[in-house]
């Protein structure tokens, strides 16, 4: 080896002991030459340095360093998600980001904190996320962007590739020239939205952020209108035929994607009770365009008055929607219950339906509570007799349901009007009535019975699983129980389903509702779904899955596909080496689109709810603090409205928080607890972010 090649492997070992370096800056310091490049690649493939993502370094960089994700990134630090399925969060100062970015893995090395999350330092970015959205400004007379998962940053846009955007514009941008710190990463807008004041327009830019595409390809918009738009009748031969029976369906008045009908009859032992699900495995097969589509959405995604399917609409308000007055392929599940309301029997067949009525849940609960005109009584008659039975079998079925300890968590959900612009005009809180409640309940069984029938057979499967709390949270949850003054009492170390359900509806329709129900919701272990029946310790059932909306979920129309082929006779070893590998990639990947969408459907909310609050600056609102942070409370409107009220606008002095429940202004000694009513007036909102922030109203 050459004098020279010994000098340069020697500069580059000496730089590479400081810290890991990106190829660029190696280039910047010793010499941009094809020298560099080839010996670079020769040291790794030798062993005496590594490679990690953009990054060179010392191999012994990499020991005792653990993969993370970067998932907070704020001025001055940031925080880190173990990969691994037990790690928790590490904290990371800003001197020790390296430029890493939200979305960024990262290999960290971590060291003990005496704080409540250890420390840690970046030694290199192995997969760098580059794509983001956020909101164009003006910093310093250049245009910037500040994006939303990182908004108290701003980072430079190149001369040149600002696309034409404007400041107050949603955009999206690419990460051009990364630095070792933020303030050298250089950005170029690759797509405008609109104005940030729009909360249609920061929607778009939030569902593009997340990888949710509005539109479908167009080869599988070309597979779809291939397909048939009327059952066909060589479809129909093997099916059972329930077209004579009274069935229909129960829905919002805005659904369009219908995936149930609902049929019950009294029998001599009690109640047989048809839940009748879209057949969409019929449609959408696998290996096609439609279903590599519906795999990579994984659910439908529902925001304000919007919905991204995951199928197109010829199949989800077509062909595959049980639409009234019209033949339509099911997959039943058809069960036998004994008087009581306990399930005896079931069984699952492939159906052909008519569905009698498309029923709307606030006209049926009109009926149900006697209030409904002879227009709306005469729509309804020829399934009313199955109405009254259905609300029978649901009392039974309500009362089995609070007997094992099924929680009934007040969530508050909102539901969102907007006008003919797409702005929002309304924030009202949705009321789940009797009818609602029923097809619940109806559709738990059907569930319940799918993953009864796999587990007992061990068929390869996704189910819905719900562990129980982790220690932890059981323990901060005791903890604010205690400091709210709630009597309870766990037999054990971790409560049961049935003592928390107890504990649910003793604070039900009490000033402590909001909080302990919030608070029992955050010490839940998270849903996913798994290959595995570990039990829903929030349903109390020992197995579950979803077999009720294939329409707008994948998991059901996989579960679909596996309970076809078992009904159609093949044995459950087959089964598993058909779908046993796909199904452990398949929970995996459905549980990451769920929470993919689930967030984006918060963030476009949250942004609605904002718009709608902007027309109240200056307004006093009645609220109740649902929690208490280092950095003031948060306050719930009656429509479900929450926004932050600041501690500069609580306090111009300290504060003592205790156990997260109480704030006291030790200054003019006010304590501040949550569940307790409070007046605050709007004082800030800001739609991009869909934040709402308050101060205390005049007294």
């Amino acid at each position: 080896m050459g004098e020279e090649k010994m000098s340069l492997q020697t500069k580059i070992l000496r730089e590479l002991e400081k810290e890991p370096r990106r190829l660029k800056y190696l280039k910047q310091k010793l010499g941009n030459d094809k020298k560099l490049a080839r010996l670079l690649a020769d040291m790794v493939r030798r062993g005496d340095i590594t490679q990690k993502g953009a990054f060179y370094m010392l191999r012994t960089a990499t020991e005792g360093c653990v993969k993370c994700r970067l998932v907070k990134l704020a001025r001055g630090f940031g925080f880190a998600r173990v990969q691994e399925e037990a790690g928790g969060d590490v904290f990371i100062p800003g001197k020790y980001l390296m430029g890493a970015m939200p979305g960024d893995e990262i290999l960290v090395k971590v060291s003990p904190s005496h704080k409540s999350s250890p420390d840690g330092m970046v030694t290199a970015v192995t997969q760098e996320c580059n794509e983001f959205v956020g909101t164009m400004v003006k910093k310093d007379g250049r245009l910037a962007i500040q994006l939303d998962a990182c908004p108290n940053l701003t980072f430079a846009i190149r001369k040149g590739a600002d696309g034409g955007a404007q400041a107050g514009e949603k955009a999206a941008v690419m990460l051009l020239e990364r630095g070792l710190s933020h303030d050298e990463h250089i950005f170029g807008v690759t797509m405008r939205f609109g104005s940030a004041e729009s909360a249609r327009q920061c929607a778009k830019a939030i569902l593009y952020g997340a990888g949710i595409s509005r539109h479908f390809p167009q080869r599988v918009k070309e597979e779809a209108a291939r397909l048939p738009q009327e059952v066909e009748p060589e479809a129909i031969p093997g099916r059972l035929d329930l077209r004579g029976e009274v069935i229909f369906t129960i829905d919002s008045a805005s659904t369009k994607d219908i995936d149930d009908a609902i049929s019950v009859k009294k029998t001599p032992a009690g109640y047989e009770l048809g839940v009748h699900i879209a057949d969409v495995s019929h449609y959408v097969r696998p290996g096609t365009e439609l279903d590599k589509e519906a795999y990579d959405r994984g659910t439908s995604v529902y925001y304000a008055d919007r919905v991204v399917p995951m199928l197109p609409r010829q199949l989800s308000n077509g062909i595959c929607s049980l639409n009234e007055g019209v033949d339509r392929l099911a997959f039943s599940c058809i069960m036998e219950l004994a008087e009581s309301g306990q399930v005896t029997d079931y069984r699952f067949v492939k159906t052909v339906i008519h569905s009698r009525r498309k029923g709307v849940y606030e006209e049926i609960n009109q009926l149900f509570a006697g209030a409904a005109d002879p227009t709306l009584a005469e729509k309804y008659s020829e399934v009313w007799p199955s109405l009254l039975l259905m609300r029978e079998l649901y009392q039974k079925l309500a009362s089995l349901r609070a007997a094992r300890g099924s929680m009934d968590i007040e969530t508050h959900e909102a539901k969102i009007l907007v006008d003919e612009d797409g702005v929002a005009c309304d924030v009202v809180r949705r009321e789940q009535g009797l009818s609602e409640s029923m097809i619940e309940e109806f559709m738990l069984l059907a569930n319940a019975s799918a993953a009864g029938l796999a587990a007992r057979l061990d068929l390869p499967f996704l189910y819905r699983v719900h562990e129980a709390p982790e220690a932890l949270r059981v323990d901060r949850l005791k903890s604010s129980l205690a400091a709210l003054g709630v009597d309870y009492h766990f037999a054990a170390d971790t409560p049961t389903a049935l003592e928390l359900a107890a504990l649910l509806g003793k604070t039900r329709g009490t000033n402590l509702e909001t909080v302990v129900h919030l608070n029992i919701l955050r010490t839940m272990a998270k849903a996913v779904y798994s290959t595995q029946p570990k039990g829903h310790f929030g349903l109390a059932l020992k197995d579950y899955a979803q077999f009720t909306s294939p329409i707008r979920r994948y998991p059901d129309l996989a579960i679909h596909r596996v309970l076809s082929a078992f009904t159609a006779g093949e044995k459950p070893e087959e089964l598993q080496k058909r779908f046993g590998s796909f199904m452990q990639a398949a929970a995996s990947a459905t549980t990451a689109a769920e929470l993919r969408a689930m967030t984006a459907e918060r963030d476009c909310d949250d942004c609605y709810k904002a718009e709608y609050m902007r027309r109240f600056l200056g307004k006093t609102f009645d609220g109740v603090i649902t929690a208490v942070v280092p950095h003031g409370l948060y306050v719930e409107l009656p429509n479900t409205v929450e926004g932050l009220l600041p501690l500069h606008a609580l306090t111009k002095g300290s504060v003592t928080i205790s156990d997260g429940v109480s704030l006291t202004d030790d200054l003019g000694g006010v304590v501040y607890r949550v569940g307790c009513p409070l007046k605050v007036l709007v004082s800030a909102v800001d739609v991009a972010q869909g934040h709402v922030d308050f101060e205390l109203a005049p007294q």
